[in-house]
């Protein structure tokens, strides 16, 4: 038994952690040898995506969901000798 490797290799001896070892090294080559291989998307192929600001996203929400408007802005409540507490509506 060999204790001295991880969890799942408690079991092995040292020649079976090796080889599994090289196993996965070997695939782990071949995978970056594919990626390599693999042609990669140039800047003109990548569309750029339509840029909205969070002006833009909440007009486009509060016509969407008029019983949200302004559930964006936050609203204090004043208690009697106590700090204000901040509340979301």
């Amino acid at each position: 038994m060999n204790i001295d490797h991880n969890a799942p290799y408690f079991n092995m001896t040292i020649a079976a952690c090796r080889t599994a070892g090289a196993r996965g090294g070997r695939a782990r080559a071949r995978n970056l040898r594919l990626r390599k291989a693999r042609p990669t998307a140039t800047a003109a192929s990548v569309p750029t995506p339509a840029l909205e600001t969070a002006a833009e996203a909440i007009a486009v929400l509060d016509r969407q969901f008029p019983w949200l408007i302004g559930a964006e802005k936050s609203h204090r409540i004043e208690r009697a000798g106590k700090r204000p507490v901040l509340q979301v509506l």
